[in-house]
């Protein structure tokens, strides 16, 4: 995900609500922070234990870990006579930071079955509590902007829970469902043809521009010169998938870079992952249990491979992330707020709504770019590469971003799972070319 990093001047970081005000800081850590263990709720200390693959963290140190980043970061600098928790948390629940010290290889999160669940929530009960009376003091800028990235951070991990828990479960041969309401509803028919917009490129500027929160990848806002281009109406859905397997699109090499063709031999695929043919035909593993797949739905959880092969079998490409950032910023320009299902308001996204699958576009859907936020992250054809002069962040919490910027692939638009006050147009996601454990998609591009 994005990486943690303060602002090269200490100034404070606004966290805006939907009307536009700034909550106070202690309110909005209150409201992430009760968020993180709501997500837990469903799950038993059984399924917060469970590492699937090493790209998967356990839920239990998932709460551990955005504990730790405010105990560490926060408290042991600003908190008078600190003394932490439990001093072995500052290598067993590092995750990145080299400069913090030692950590617990990533592969064996799974086997640190001590601390058990309940001391994990004593934990964060005790930091919380401690950080309530840091921030009834006035607190200066350094101390707000440390906070309200150690938010930030811990939204980014909220997102990471449900996907995490997601491929636990589809391990489970019960197919558990997380979520005890009913699956999304299924739209019957095939999905209706793509649709083209139509952009004349020319000189523009992507990147952020304040005002509110960004990351340090997401800038410095710069130029760039873009040749016309379109991109498609609305996201590829799972019907439209399901065609590229029914004509072979899986044991076709022509339409696979070198690299996904071997990646797809290795590990005999012949479908997205979570999806299963039974004699009803498909059906897909959800955070809803198993579901029919549903033609109308945007697939989700193709690796980068899969998105790029498909685009070329339709006779089409992935857009770059400028072209997907410069349409995001003309559609929502015109349409006054972000786009998309998940995109709703007063701060909610479908997760918030009892929803945690993309859902189909609505049936009287505006025209133009449908479903650009907060449905499926969009992969595009862009290298996760700094922009023209962009600098690292000094310290222990700039270090994330910029050593990743190797052998990834970008998205844009946040999924069903990312809170909120994240989708914004300058947005950069970042995993590598054979990551699909994430709610990840594809909308078509072409030259115009």
């Amino acid at each position: 995900m994005p990486a943690l990093a303060p602002p090269t001047t200490h100034g404070a970081i606004a966290l805006p609500l939907g009307g536009g005000e700034a909550e106070p800081l202690s309110t909005r850590y209150a409201q992430v922070r009760t968020q993180s263990v709501r997500l837990a709720a469903p799950l038993s200390p059984e399924d917060c234990q469970i590492q699937s693959m090493p790209d998967v963290s356990p839920t239990k140190w998932h709460l551990a870990h955005v504990t730790w980043f405010f105990e560490t970061f926060v408290l042991e600098r600003f908190e008078p006579g600190f003394q932490p928790f439990n001093p072995a948390f500052r290598v067993l629940f590092n995750s990145y930071y080299n400069a913090v010290g030692e950590k617990h290889p990533r592969a064996q999160r799974g086997l640190v079955s001590r601390p058990g669940l309940a001391e994990v929530l004593a934990y964060r009960a005790q930091v919380d509590a401690r950080m309530e009376r840091l921030l009834a003091q006035p607190a200066g800028d350094e101390l707000t902007a440390l906070v309200a990235l150690g938010l930030q951070h811990e939204q980014q991990h909220q997102e990471l829970m449900l996907t995490d828990i997601k491929h636990v479960l589809s391990c489970n041969p019960l197919a558990p469902a997380y979520h005890a309401g009913g699956p999304p509803p299924v739209k019957t028919g095939t999905p209706k043809p793509f649709g083209w917009q139509s952009f004349d490129g020319g000189l523009t500027e992507i990147g952020h521009a304040g005002p509110g929160f960004a990351f340090d990848n997401e800038m410095p806002r710069h130029k760039v010169w873009l040749a016309p281009y379109a991109l498609a109406s609305r996201l590829v859905t799972q019907g439209d998938f399901a065609a590229f397997i029914a004509e072979g699109g899986y044991r076709e090499p022509r339409w696979w870079l070198s690299a996904g063709w071997d990646w797809v031999q290795a590990r005999g695929l012949q479908a997205p992952l979570y999806w299963q043919r039974g004699a009803a035909g498909w059906q897909t593993f959800t955070l809803h249990g198993l579901v029919p797949l549903d033609p109308c739905t945007p697939v989700v959880h193709l690796s980068y491979f899969e998105a790029d092969a498909y685009a070329r079998w339709a006779g089409a490409r992935l857009p770059t992330e400028t072209e997907w950032e410069h349409a995001a910023t003309v559609s929502g320009a015109a349409a006054g707020a972000p786009n998309g299902c998940g995109a709703g308001g007063n701060g909610a996204n479908l997760v918030d709504r009892g929803v945690y699958h993309p859902l189909p576009p609505p049936d009287a859907a505006a025209g133009g770019l449908q479903q650009l936020f907060g449905d499926v992250w969009e992969w595009t054809s862009s290298s996760y590469a700094p922009y023209p002069g962009y600098r690292p962040w000094s310290g222990a919490v700039g270090e994330y971003n910029g050593k990743f910027m190797c052998n990834q692939y970008v998205l844009r638009g946040g999924s069903c799972a990312t809170p909120a006050n994240h989708l914004r147009a300058s947005y950069r996601n970042f995993f590598p070319t054979d990551a699909c454990w994430q709610f990840s998609g594809l909308r078509l591009a072409r030259d115009a």
